[in-house]
């Protein structure tokens, strides 16, 4: 690579910062409210529907993510996401008040808006890719990954924080989470005033068709095979880390205990982008298929092994996989702008099936049989690692 084209990835990266930084509110987002909304379920006498919120959440996801990138390719990333970001900080706050009110259906709604709005700012991994060469987008994808992270890490700094606003307004801290999410999320929102995108609202090859039917969209060649690994990745993983907190708190952690737990799975999911990225850069595809298949089988079935120590070591091991299968799905993508939102919404369809009825088996067999038919599953990269093309 010549000094110019470094001097200009460089300068791609610096421009992306506002976006990076968003995404890392995002997360931070995540990390203190919709990953424990099994919990918020618990607390609130729904024990047997703890993966409900999850499961809407991936519905809501599922449904907004077409539309969200059909609004991306015609005004543009920045209206697409300042407005997901937007959406997000008011679902927060209503799954707040519906807590801490009590009131179940107001908390299930917050966690459909929330779910609506991740449909759409998970979409800015799509928008960093296009902003460097072909040939550096698993980099920058594992630096927004990187980003991510730190927002994980600073919100579970503040663990003792989030108990403390939960304790002023007489909530658990896994309700207080959802208001501190709300905050994260209008701070993100605000950030996409000041990033400019570099490129146009609609690529050329999408321009004479927006939005694709998925009968049309699956029949694009090289989306099939990628719709599979990012669909089993999201779900399988989702599923776990949904419903691993519970598994936890029955084990007798508190909710210091869990968020480390969760932190630990944060770090496999986005604290190894800036080695993954370029690993998938230099070697292709088929590796992050075939490491994230290996690897989210070996989560899935550590998970049921007694202790807090197994439950660490699944957790760290599932978003470690997670994070190869998808920055290689992710970066197959950026080829395909028409048909981003459509495979996009078919990982969350996965997700919200994955916890609906990994709710339901816990409820009536326990976890283990959950983990395992987990692992199963987990072997379906495999397919898409054969039919990659480099």
């Amino acid at each position: 690579m010549s000094a110019t084209s470094v001097q200009t990835t460089r300068s791609s990266y610096l421009r992306l910062a506002p976006l990076y930084t968003a995404q890392a509110l995002a997360t931070g987002a995540t990390t203190v409210s919709t990953v424990l909304a099994s919990l918020v379920m618990s607390g609130l006498g729904s024990e047997n529907l703890a993966g409900l919120p999850s499961t809407l959440i991936s519905a809501a996801a599922a449904l907004s993510a077409g539309a969200f990138g059909a609004l991306m390719l015609r005004s543009g990333r920045r209206v697409g996401l300042g407005l997901a970001f937007a959406l997000g900080a008011v679902g927060a706050v209503v799954g707040f008040a519906g807590a801490r009110a009590n009131l179940v259906p107001v908390f299930l709604l917050g966690a459909v808006m929330m779910g609506g709005a991740q449909g759409g700012y998970q979409q800015a991994r799509y928008a960093a890719a296009e902003s460097v060469p072909e040939s550096r987008r698993g980099t920058a994808l594992g630096a927004l990954m990187l980003m991510s992270v730190l927002g994980s890490f600073l919100m579970t700094g503040a663990s003792g924080l989030v108990e403390s606003i939960g304790a002023g307004l007489s909530v658990s801290a896994e309700v207080g989470g959802w208001l501190m999410g709300g905050l994260l999320l209008a701070g993100a929102a605000m950030l996409m005033a000041f990033w400019k995108p570099l490129v146009a609202p609609a690529a050329a090859s999408a321009a004479a068709t927006v939005r694709l039917p998925l009968r049309e969209a699956l029949a694009t060649p090289g989306v099939r095979s990628t719709a599979l690994a990012v669909a089993t990745a999201q779900g399988v993983m989702v599923t776990l880390m949904s419903l691993t907190p519970l598994r936890a708190h029955h084990q007798g952690m508190d909710h210091t205990g869990i968020a480390v737990l969760i932190s630990g799975h944060i770090l496999g999911m986005f604290g190894f982008g800036w080695l993954t990225g370029p690993l998938i850069d230099r070697f292709g595809l088929r590796l992050g298929y075939v490491g994230g298949s290996i690897l989210l089988m070996a989560a899935a079935l550590t998970a049921p092994l007694a202790g807090a120590g197994w439950l660490g070591v699944s957790m760290f091991l599932l978003g470690l996989g997670w994070n190869l299968a998808f920055v290689s799905g992710s970066k197959a993508l950026t080829r395909f702008p028409t048909v981003q939102g459509v495979t996009d919404g078919l990982g969350y369809v996965a997700a919200g099936t994955g916890t609906l009825l990994g709710g339901l088996v816990i409820a009536h067999a326990g976890f283990p049989p959950l983990a395992y038919a987990c692992a199963v599953l987990a072997l379906l990269p495999l397919i898409s690692a054969w039919r990659v093309r480099r």
